[in-house]
């Protein structure tokens, strides 16, 4: 099935099903997919505003450049998306954790959003723009972010030695999540 710039508009989806199928260029505002299986579904140009889509299944679902604005969506695993093409930026989302594990965020964009205990190791974050993001406990190993701008974000924690961060910007005021692997104090 094959769905072209269509706007979706307060559909609550743990009652009607969505049809899998490809989605291009539609929009889906105030909608609820909590614990809905997004399985096998093709996303492209689509933007999804002030959804719910916690604990959505994403086993196989295809995102291309796809923007997430003000929405829910607590507990998603991006590394069963499929990888290819995967694309999308979110701001003022609250995306608490969530896992990106080995997943490629190469340039993306995060604004103004909730990342607590997200799961980032391995992911691919080069060039990426964090801007304005609470990271409480969230997981950096292995990581890549060489490039990254994560000046505006705070309460990160980033071990400089597990991590890739050549030419990564970070704010003076919260370089200390740089150094809490050290336990010492910075006045």
């Amino acid at each position: 099935m094959y769905i072209d710039n269509k706007n979706y508009k307060n559909n609550d989806y743990t009652v009607e099903v969505l049809e899998r199928g490809e989605y291009e260029t539609c929009t889906f505002k105030s909608c609820n997919f909590s614990n809905v299986s997004l399985s096998e579904c093709e996303f492209v140009e689509c933007k999804f505003i002030a959804c719910n889509l916690s604990l959505a299944d994403l086993i196989e679902t295809s995102f291309q450049n796809v923007e997430f604005i003000d929405c829910k969506m607590l507990g998603l695993r991006f590394d069963n998306c499929k990888q290819f093409a995967l694309e999308f930026s979110f701001d003022s989302c609250n995306l608490n954790d969530s896992v990106f594990f080995k997943t490629n965020l190469k340039k993306i964009i995060i604004e103004d959003s909730q990342l607590q205990n997200v799961d980032f190791t391995e992911a691919n974050l080069n060039s990426a723009t964090i801007k304005n993001c609470d990271l409480l406990n969230a997981t950096f190993s292995n990581s890549n972010l060489e490039k990254a701008d994560l000046r505006s974000s705070y309460n990160y924690s980033i071990d400089p030695e597990r991590n890739r961060i050549k030419k990564a910007k970070f704010s003076l005021i919260n370089v200390v999540g740089l150094l809490d692997k050290y336990d010492i104090s910075i006045k």
